[in-house]
Formats: C-alpha cells, structure tokens, sequence
C-alpha cells in the first residue's frame, strides 16, 4: 500500500499519484513535483490517501516541496515565453515550407524543455527546425505530433450544444467512441449532426451509452412476435430510455405505444 496525492497538471489533464512523503499537502495546494519530464508545477486534486500496488506507476515518484508565490510568477511567466516561443516557431514552420499546423507550447516548470505541440497529416521531417529552434532557445526541443482530439482539447471552443468543450473542461481521458452508439440511441448518423469541433464523433455519445445497452438487453428485439392486452402483435418500435415497445397489432394493423410488462415475447400464430 502506498500514501499518494494525486496532481494535475493542466485543466482537464490527467491526475498522477506521487508521494508526498512527510509533507503536510493538502487538496487544492499547488506542488512542486519531479516527473519523467523534469520538474513541474501541479495542483494537488486528489488529497492524501492510500492505494494499492495496482493503482500506481513504480517507482512512485515524490512530491519535492509545497509552491510558493515565486513559483506562481515563474509559471505566469513560462506562459508569456511560450507565446513568444509560439510565434518564433510558426515564422521556422513557414520558413522550411512544412506541412504541419502549430498549436501549442510549452515551457516545462524548470525551462530546460520546450514543447511544441502540431499537427499535420503525415510524418514531417523537421531536423532541420529543429536546429533553427535550438539555436534561438538554446535549450532542449521536443516537437510532439498529437491528433485532432487532443487539438481540440488544447484549444478549446464551444460545442453543438453550446456548452465548452468536454475535453477542455472535465474530461482527462478520451475513451473510444464508435457509431454504433449513435445507432443505439436513434441518432441521425449525418456526420455533421454526431461530430465534435475536432472532426471525430461526439465524446457525449458514451455518457449514456451503458443505460442504451442495459436497455436493449430487456427489450424485445424489433420484429418479435407478442402478446399483448389487445392481442397478437409485432415489436416495430423501441423507446429504450422510457422502456417501451412500439407494437403493430395483427388485428387491426394500429401502432401502439405499451410498457414493457404489458407484452410477452414469444412465438405466436398470426
């Protein structure tokens, strides 16, 4: 068993347990904490608690002191540096006429890394901006390559629904969405209607995805055959989220709306 706070690094980021050791860290504080990255700034999220071995990453790495105000100034200041950094960048980028499109960067807490975050449709060969960069910086450089979720989730922006993006307030992973979802829940499967600012399929779409699926399992299939109070009928309707069935019944050829405990699957004689 381990004692572990639990750090984030960015808004909507992933947490990550590291030891604080005799430190009285509290939830809410922001730390100083040594990653495989170097050093860095976080925000404890998670106060002190206790897990086991098959919730941490050996070895745990320590929290190295609680941040002061200096530390707050030098973060603020890493943020201007990295806009500046940003344009110097962009300007190499057209310069070498590469095909990538800059997004982000970063300054790592103790500067001895720059990141720069882009995306591009290919594998770019950028040695050459590489060395421009350093030779400005003079300092080490990482060029990371991310995909279109993680863009959106970096920059942010406003959704179909009107809300902020997901991935940019709350969201620290992404999880696999597919199509099938959107089918489950009746969606209109025109991909301008269940895709997100980033191009791929709504995140939103795996909220309630579980509460579909358990549904599904209690509800007839469309086309069974069953019995209902005003007879022999066929299921040609679902409403999974109410728990009901749409039934044609064979008499009549009318279309009804009946809860789930007033049909019977079965095979029947029409």
């Amino acid at each position: 068993m381990y004692s572990v706070v639990g750090v984030r690094f960015k808004k909507a980021g992933k947490i990550y347990y590291f030891d604080p050791e005799d430190l009285s860290v509290e939830k809410d504080q922001f730390v100083i904490v040594e990653t495989a990255r170097g050093i860095e700034y976080g925000q404890v999220v998670i106060g002190r608690k206790t897990v086991g071995d098959e919730d941490v990453v050996l070895p745990l790495k320590k929290v190295m002191r609680i941040a002061n105000t200096e530390d707050a100034l030098q973060v603020e200041q890493n943020k201007i540096d990295a806009k500046e950094a940003f344009q110097v960048c962009y300007d190499k980028i057209v310069k070498h006429e590469l095909e990538m499109k800059l997004v982000d960067v970063e300054y790592t807490f103790d500067r001895n890394k720059i990141i720069f975050y882009f995306t591009a449709d290919g594998r770019i060969d950028f040695r050459e901006l590489v060395k421009d960069l350093a030779a400005v910086f003079r300092t080490r450089i990482e060029l990371r390559q991310i995909g279109v979720r993680d863009e959106a989730k970096m920059l942010g922006g406003i959704g179909p629904c009107g809300r902020i993006l997901c991935c940019s307030s709350f969201l620290g992973d992404f999880e696999p969405v597919s199509i099938k979802m959107a089918k489950d829940q009746n969606l209109s499967l025109n991909p301008t209607k269940i895709s997100g600012l980033c191009g791929r399929l709504m995140c939103c779409l795996k909220y309630e995805n579980d509460n579909y699926e358990s549904g599904k399992e209690e509800l007839p299939d469309i086309g069974s055959e069953v019995m209902t109070p005003l007879g022999l009928g066929r299921v040609v309707g679902l409403n999974i989220l109410e728990r009901k069935v749409q039934v044609e019944i064979s008499a009549t050829q009318n279309v009804e709306v009946m809860a789930l405990d007033d049909v019977v699957v079965g095979e029947f004689e029409f």
